[in-house]
Order: C-alpha cells, then sequence, then structure tokens
C-alpha cells in the first residue's frame, strides 16, 4: 500500500507537466524544455503574491494564468523564428531559456528551499499509510485538473480543433480551423499546466529553484514513453515512470553486498526511468499509446 501511495503521489508530480509538453509538441512538433521550468515559476509566483496578501487559491490561479501568457509571449518573440530554422535549434533555444529563467529566479529569490503558507496538521494514518491533508487537496485538484483538460479535449469545438490541428494541419486548414489560433491557445494552455503542477508540489513541499533541473529527465521521459504528442498517453507514462523510481529506491539491495540493509539514495530514480524507458522503446519505438497507423 505504500509502495502503491508514493507512486501515485510521484506520478501526480510528473504527470501536468507531462501532459503540458505532449500537448504542445503535438501541435509545435518541438520538445520545449522550458515548459518544466515554467512549472518553477509558477510556484514562486505564487508563493510571492501569497506573501503580499492575496489569498491562496487566487494566488495559484493568477500565477498560472501569468505563466500562460509568459509561455505565449517566449514562443511568439523566440520559438516560432527558431523553428523556421530547425526544430534542433528551437530545442536548443528552450534549453537556454530554462537556464536563464533559473539564474533570474536564483537571483530574485535564492537558493533555499520555499513553500506555500499553509496550515500545519498532523498526518492522518489510514491502511497502514501517512496521508497529510495537502497530499489529499494537491492530489484530488491535480485529478480535477486532468479530468478537465479532458473535458476541453473531447467534449468542446475547441478541443475538436486542437485535435484536428494535431493530426493533419493542412487539412485543418482547409477546412476552416484558424490554426494559428489553436496553436497559440495551446501554448497557452500548456503553460498553465505547467505553473498549476509547480503549485500543486508546492502545496505539499518545498520547493526550490533547482527543481525544474531535478525534474527534467523524468518528465521528458514519461512523455516520451507514453507516445510524445500523446497527451493522456503522458499521464500513463508519468505512472509507470513513478513506480519504477519508487521501486528502485524502497528495494532492499542488502542481498547483493551482504548487508542486512542497503537502499539506493533518491538520486538514484532518473537511472531507472531511463532504463525502462530504453527498454519500453526497443519495443515501442513511438510511445505505448501512439497508433501505428499513418495518417493520411
Amino acid at each position: 500500500m505504500q509502495f502503491l501511495f508514493d507512486t501515485l503521489f510521484r506520478a501526480v508530480d510528473l504527470a501536468l507537466i507531462a501532459v503540458a509538453l505532449s500537448a504542445v509538441y503535438s501541435l509545435i512538433r518541438f520538445p520545449n524544455v522550458a515548459l518544466v521550468q515554467f512549472a518553477v515559476v509558477g510556484a514562486f509566483a505564487g508563493m510571492a503574491m501569497q506573501e503580499q496578501g492575496v489569498p491562496l487559491i487566487l494566488a495559484i490561479v493568477i500565477s498560472a494564468l501569468l505563466v500562460g501568457l509568459v509561455a505565449q509571449l517566449f514562443n511568439r518573440v523566440l520559438f516560432e523564428r527558431l523553428l523556421r530554422l530547425d526544430p534542433a535549434i528551437a530545442l536548443i533555444g528552450s534549453l537556454a531559456l530554462s537556464m536563464l529563467l533559473s539564474a533570474i529566479f536564483l537571483l530574485g529569490f535564492g537558493s533555499a528551499a520555499q513553500r506555500f503558507s499553509v496550515p500545519v496538521a498532523p498526518a492522518i494514518r489510514f491502511l497502514g499509510l501517512r496521508i497529510t491533508e495537502m497530499q489529499m487537496i494537491s492530489g484530488g485538484l491535480t485529478i480535477l485538473i486532468l479530468f478537465g483538460f479532458a473535458l476541453l479535449l473531447f467534449r468542446t469545438s475547441l478541443g475538436r480543433d486542437m485535435r484536428a490541428v494535431s493530426n493533419n494541419a493542412v487539412l485543418s486548414a482547409a477546412t476552416g480551423v484558424n490554426n494559428g489560433k489553436v496553436t497559440s491557445f495551446v501554448v497557452f494552455l500548456s503553460g498553465v499546466l505547467a505553473a498549476l503542477g509547480g503549485s500543486m508540489l508546492a502545496l505539499r513541499g518545498s520547493v526550490s529553484i533547482d527543481m525544474g533541473t531535478n525534474m527534467l529527465l523524468s518528465v521528458f521521459a514519461a512523455a516520451i514513453l507514453g507516445g510524445l504528442g500523446n497527451s493522456f498517453g503522458a499521464v500513463v507514462g508519468a505512472v509507470i515512470i513513478a513506480a519504477a523510481e519508487t521501486l528502485v529506491t524502497n528495494v532492499n539491495f542488502g542481498f547483493l553486498v551482504d548487508e542486512d540493509f542497503y537502499f539506493l539514495p533518491a538520486s538514484y530514480a532518473p537511472a531507472a526511468s531511463f532504463a525502462l524507458l530504453i527498454a519500453i522503446l526497443l519495443f515501442r519505438p513511438k510511445g505505448i499509446l501512439v497508433s501505428e497507423v499513418t495518417r493520411v
């Protein structure tokens, strides 16, 4: 039960950012590394607004909307120009932007970990597990956000346009879809989702400037494993990567080194996720949930 619980909350950590990464890739066809850093921007912007007296929920919502606008701005000013040259150049540009944002926030907030000001309550014991109130709240909010994204994607005309542009941009434009507006909205939405993912992390624990760097490999592994461009495949990928990372840090390897107890440190978790990623992609190069049918 504890393993399942730890896996669930590690998957929650990765899911929103991985979904944002896949949603953007489905339209623009380049993996925007800066989205992981946008999660940090969202968390720190929300905490800064709360310190100025803004109510917690309102601070989280405003910070997410601001990060969405920032994502749109950088896409318009930077990434659209770089993509005209080469997607690889755009990828390098997104990495440079991520490092620049990290340096700016390091100067502004310092290297110390920070968190939202929330009431501290003792952990609740349930079926042998220790669960905090903030874990339940942040986990529940993440599930609601993903459910809302699913409704948008599959139950609205905008979601239909998003899927049309993702499948065949030329055909969607020929049928009257404004590809530019749809892409702009998805870029905005990806920034919102990434910022909300960072805020959910800050609700139940402390975050620091290097959070984006630490999560980068795991988020990319989840998005690629689920099928880069498949938003809900990214959720499945997040669960699988979370299970691998949790397993490798919870197994007692003492029998291998002739000791009673020997557990690998948490720094080994990304290695486990990438080992699993390589193993699965040998058999499913396009990811688990990407159809092999070529769309015409």
